[in-house]
């Protein structure tokens, strides 16, 4: 008997949430039963398992250990910036988290107590999060290298009774001192841990102060293992900060019950991951992807998760993806379409993927922004596998719309995700809250209640919850992204609802621009910003990077690539510049700064982002914006 259809699971799932998720809570060991799935007595706070009782870290790591597979891989961190490997059995990691469960306690952190972890890529930041987990202490990670600004921001509003940091991180071509960015944004807070635990690393060793500072390595010797500690279903896992327009960073609260089953039943239906296989999620435990399926996803799962500390270019170079996959045996592969195109354009050919046997490669996973026709296609040919384009967000921890590759996986449609995910009851609305017909634009929303391992709220802050996200459309969570339905029902998301064009009146998708200079042999990567101008309220500009080695003619490819702009979206599309440039502006995640990039060319005094990976690409572009 082959997997359900698509339409009667999802149709399950919208229409018997409570029977639907409660089937699903079965893979997940309780201490105490849910008495129902969902707890619908106080909307919009949704809240799912009620009444039920688990320990995160229990069903990432000791159940697997009771079962008799301790010695199964769990974790393997691959480290080509420090030219290490380290591989951790199950055992091993449940005494490496237990003894650091041992060192939060012994500093006084008890259940809801909060932990900033503000660690680079090595598997102490997976051990530091399972061992708030194990503690019912609330964690969150803030990425490696944040300005201390924004450190102090996050510090501040989740009050943490322990910071945990390292030395140093390490990019290809430096060193980044963390911890003076530590003392500076704890100068700058006006809230003061109990404790900073570090990490020193042999590459620069910090200075510790005493009778706060403590040294990770001399806490684990000293420290007895901790027990698990069972927790409320609705109690908090953890806070993971996004940005906010008002420049105030906003908590997103994610549950321990509702995110364990939704992880899990993700693994198994939307990933197709198996336990004792190696998933691979290319990404950072700063981010959301890292936190689910980095670390949570395939514990839980009882899959081996591998942590990459490097680049998908540099580290040496455009063949470092595929050199992990070779030598671990990954099955799956979740990573960014920027990190693709970025292997793309310094190996067009393929060639260094074909030094490496990647025959175990199942599936390609791609999200974090929009996967462009173009590069689906050729990492599609080059592969040879299923390539699938996945879309979700912070806020709701795991995929909103995909291609269930464990359930009944649908032909693809280049430039669409596929479908709602079984929980996501997606609707496109106008400004007016109607239905958008098939191919109508419109806001991408979900109807609540949202599924379970979505968004609680925000931290301390639940009117700023509603206020963002449920006031636009009552009954309905509002993504911010614009986008539409086809008559098969697949999604198409065309970008941020701010990526909205609007040209004499004429609403224009940024997203449609873009798939079309895209599709320029020529280029790399691109985007399209609108510009305010006074004749017509905005303009879009066009900026293109260039595939290496690609000589062509600045002047011919403008024309080239206007026109197929006028052809592929029109000519309402008024796009009449296009600018060749190095590189674009991004942050850490690979999301292309398009607002910061839209405030230079509009004259404002735009300030340097704190998520910006390379600020050098930045500095290099403001005449060209600014022009």
């Amino acid at each position: 008997m082959g997997p359900m259809p698509y339409a009667d699971v999802h149709a399950r799932s919208v229409d018997d949430p409570e029977g639907f998720w409660k089937e699903a809570a079965s893979a997940v060991t309780w201490y105490q039963q849910p008495e129902r799935a969902l707890d619908s007595d106080r909307p919009p706070f949704y809240q799912w398992f009620p009444g039920g009782e688990l320990n995160t870290c229990y069903n990432a790591l000791d159940r697997h250990v009771e079962a008799g597979h301790g010695d199964r891989l769990a974790l393997v961190y691959d480290s080509p910036v420090t030219g290490t490997c380290r591989r951790h059995t199950y055992a091993a990691l449940l005494d490496q988290v237990a003894r650091f469960a041992g060192v939060l306690r012994d500093s006084g952190v008890s259940k809801g107590d909060r932990v900033v972890i503000y660690m680079p890529m090595v598997p102490e930041a997976v051990v530091a999060m399972l061992a708030c987990a194990r503690l019912g202490a609330v964690h969150s990670v803030v990425f490696g290298g944040f300005a201390p600004k924004e450190l102090a921001l996050r510090l501040d509003d989740a009050r943490p009774k322990v910071v945990v940091s390292a030395s140093c991180g390490i990019e290809p071509n430096r060193i980044v001192p963390y911890k003076p960015m530590l003392d500076a944004a704890l100068e700058l807070s006006g809230h003061a841990p109990d404790r900073c635990v570090i990490l020193q690393r042999e590459q620069e060793r910090a200075e510790l102060r005493e009778g706060r500072d403590v040294d990770w390595d001399a806490a684990m010797a000293a420290a007895e293992p901790a027990a698990c500690v069972p927790v409320a279903a609705t109690d908090p896992l953890y806070i993971l900060y996004t940005s906010g327009t008002t420049g105030k960073p906003k908590g997103v609260v994610r549950d321990n019950g509702g995110h364990a089953v939704a992880l899990l039943w993700s693994m198994r239906n939307v990933y197709d991951a198996r336990p004792g296989e190696v998933f691979w999620t290319a990404s950072d435990v700063g981010w959301v992807v890292g936190h689910s399926y980095i670390v949570y996803g395939p514990l839980l799962l009882g899959a081996t998760t591998v942590l990459y500390e490097g680049k998908p270019v540099g580290t040496p170079d455009a063949g470092a993806y595929w050199r992990v996959v070779s030598e671990h045996g990954v099955k799956t592969l979740f990573t960014a379409p920027t990190a693709i195109r970025a292997i793309r354009r310094d190996d067009p050919s393929a060639a260094l993927m074909e030094k490496y046997d990647i025959s175990s490669l199942r599936a390609l996973f791609l999200a974090g922004e929009r996967l462009d026709p173009d590069t689906y296609e050729w990492t599609a040919e080059k592969l040879g596998i299923p390539v699938i384009d996945h879309w979700w967000q912070t806020e709701t921890g795991w995929a909103i719309a995909g291609n269930l590759r464990g359930l009944d996986p649908m032909p693809v449609k280049p430039g669409s995700p596929t479908v709602p995910v079984p929980g996501y009851d997606v609707r496109v609305l106008t400004p007016l809250g109607e239905p958008c017909g098939p191919g109508e634009e419109g806001a991408i929303c979900v109807r609540l209640p949202l599924p379970p391992g979505t968004l609680q709220t925000l931290w301390a802050d639940d009117e700023r919850y509603i206020a963002s996200y449920l006031s636009a459309f009552p009954g309905y969570y509002l993504t911010g992204d614009g986008g539409y339905l086809d008559e098969d029902g697949y999604l198409f998301v065309m970008g941020r609802t701010d990526d909205v064009i609007n040209v004499a009146g004429h609403r224009l998708s940024a997203g449609a621009m873009e798939a079309a200079l895209a599709t320029h042999p020529a280029v790399a990567e691109c985007a399209v910003i609108g510009v305010a101008d006074h004749l017509k309220g905005q303009i879009p500009r066009g900026f293109v990077v260039l595939k290496n080695g690609v000589t062509t003619d600045h002047d011919t490819l403008r024309v080239e690539l206007i026109a197929r702009v006028r052809e592929q979206v029109g000519a309402v599309a008024a796009l009449k510049r296009v600018d060749v440039v190095a590189g674009l502006p991004k942050t850490r995640s690979g999301k292309i700064l398009r607002k910061t990039m839209r405030g230079i060319a509009e004259g404002a005094d735009e300030p340097v982002p704190s998520t910006i990976e390379d600020a050098s690409v930045l500095d290099a572009l403001r005449s060209t914006l600014s022009g």
